[in-house]
């Protein structure tokens, strides 16, 4: 049965003479539902550090979708100085340069970045445009921005595996071994190619054995 939501909310337990001072409607909107945003944002907050946040928008400002609408140059210099190897203060303003020339040449002049999906999208356009070579501070950025997405899932992936790999029984594992275990388990895709008697051959030809495999 619905609920009338301008009835008096009656607290489980508790007498009918004795109503809440609100009624259904504010129950499940501030009692259920902002409790549970509230919630899932302190989740999220717990999961995203600052840093993390910011490579994350960095990402999103980089973003041609909609006409580059999210566009914004300060916020994506913000993420190009969490690379200090890759841009260092000089690089910085050269980026700053390169970025007001990039985004009135694709969004205002260039109709063949109009309708571009994602990042994936642009960097293929830059390549083709050859603007990749124009605006290569802007290109590296976009790189390291498709980098992070692949990055940063294959990293979970690999703590995620290394839990069911190295074990308490398997604590004493050296690092090449453990290596050689999680790359063949994460890339199950790639490995699942490979016939056994590839395998085979090749551990058979990296030293003398006693026997044949």
């Amino acid at each position: 049965m619905i609920s009338n939501f301008d009835e008096p909310y009656v607290i489980l337990g508790r007498s009918r003479r004795r109503v809440s001072e609100y009624n259904f409607f504010h129950h499940y909107h501030v009692v259920v539902f902002c409790e549970t945003i509230d919630w899932k944002f302190q989740e999220l907050n717990n999961r995203f550090d600052e840093v993390t946040t910011e490579l994350l928008l960095g990402v999103a400002f980089l973003n041609p979708v909609n006409s580059f609408s999210s566009f914004d140059i300060e916020k994506i210099l913000r993420l190009a100085k969490l690379y200090p190897d890759d841009f260092d203060k000089y690089s910085i303003v050269d980026l700053h340069f390169q970025l007001e020339n990039y985004i009135a040449d694709v969004k205002d002049h260039d109709k063949r970045f109009f309708d571009l999906k994602g990042l994936g999208d642009l960097s293929k356009k830059l390549v083709e445009t050859k603007k990749h070579g124009t605006y290569p501070r802007v290109f590296r950025l976009v790189k390291f921005a498709l980098l992070l997405v692949v990055a940063t899932a294959t990293v979970e992936r690999a703590f995620s595996a290394m839990k069911l790999i190295k074990t308490d029984l398997r604590n004493q594992m050296d690092d090449e071994i453990l290596n050689g275990c999680l790359v063949p388990y994460i890339e199950k895709e790639v490995f699942s190619n490979i016939s056994n008697e590839a395998i085979m051959d090749t551990f058979q030809n990296m030293k003398t054995h006693r026997g044949e495999l």
